[in-house]
């Protein structure tokens, strides 16, 4: 199975915090509100800012074209 150290594997809610912490950083940055995106994009950023919400990789992209960046962009670490 490999030489994996699954110790400092980073949990499933850290994934969705951080990535909602990302994702509310750029709407901000870009000067939107959660209603001014949503509008634009049908996507319910609230859920996914809080980290609650498991995003598809569909989503994902649709979030990085509305911000205009690449997908690597936008889950790239800081």
């Amino acid at each position: 199975m490999g030489n994996y150290d699954f110790s400092v594997m980073i949990s499933d809610a850290d994934i969705k915090k951080k990535f909602g912490k990302r994702v509310k950083a750029l709407r901000l940055e870009k000067g939107h509100t959660q209603l001014s995106a949503f509008h634009e994009t049908g996507i319910h950023f609230g859920r996914i800012e809080q980290g609650k919400r498991d995003v598809s990789i569909t989503t994902i992209y649709k979030i990085a074209h509305f911000f205009q960046i690449s997908v690597s962009e936008l889950i790239e670490e800081e």
